[in-house]
């Protein structure tokens, strides 16, 4: 079983890992606290794709088939944050997702750097 090294545990971004069939692995702190509504860290052991609507879970269904990577930004409650999910492997070998979850500010300064 895979678990989260000390320094996600309290890192400011939500983690939540799954593996390749969307069973939820394992969380940090700021992921349970996120998701507490839907059930917290109890949500471990549960598959993701019971927890999206279902346009949002075929297309999270695609893409742990697939292992391709997805990033976008969501605004909640007023709050903008960027979500990335991307494979995760062990060995070389394809084991599941993960997913950040990070907030960000209206207007976050953009560089670019040649």
């Amino acid at each position: 079983m895979v678990s989260l090294d000390a320094w996600a545990r309290e890192f400011s971004g939500a983690v939540t890992v799954c593996d390749r069939d969307g069973r939820i692995l394992d969380m940090n702190d700021k992921a349970a606290k996120t998701f507490q509504k839907e059930g917290g860290s109890g949500l471990i052991g549960k598959n993701v794709l019971d927890c999206h609507t279902e346009k949002a879970r075929a297309k999270l269904k695609g893409m742990l088939e697939s292992g391709s990577t997805n990033c976008y930004t969501i605004e909640k409650k007023g709050q903008r944050k960027l979500i990335f999910q991307s494979p995760w492997y062990e060995a070389g070998k394809y084991r599941g997702f993960v997913e950040l979850s990070f907030e960000i500010p209206e207007n976050p300064p953009h560089f670019i750097r040649d």
